[in-house]
């Protein structure tokens, strides 16, 4: 499995309604993405940043879901091109059901 971190800048000014509202607005995207397996929305502490941390079934699958014109549309929007950086996840460990998997990378 790949992990997927991409940071933007959060819009200045934004309440914590307005970020989930705006959340909200793209979870059935996100949920067509048959290789996703799990999002995470996530704000900095500092309210200047967006994060969405993703595991994907393959790297190939990350890249294609955030392709060029993903990423011209996060720059039309935040002014900045979103950073991306890609991780093994080799290995999850899931508390809420006790499950831990071991993955292959593929």
């Amino acid at each position: 499995m790949i992990g997927e971190l991409v940071k933007y800048p959060a819009p200045d000014g934004i309440t914590r309604d307005e970020m989930i509202e705006d959340a909200r607005s793209v979870i059935a995207k996100w949920q067509a993405e048959e290789d996703l397996v799990r999002k995470h929305f996530l704000w900095s502490d500092d309210k200047k940043w967006c994060y969405g941390f993703y595991l994907w079934k393959s790297r190939a699958a990350a890249e294609k879901a955030h392709d060029s014109e993903w990423k011209k549309a996060i720059e039309e929007r935040t002014g900045t091109v979103p950073e991306i950086s890609y991780f093994d996840a080799f290995m999850i460990l899931d508390n809420e059901t006790n499950i831990v998997t071991e993955e292959s990378l593929v």
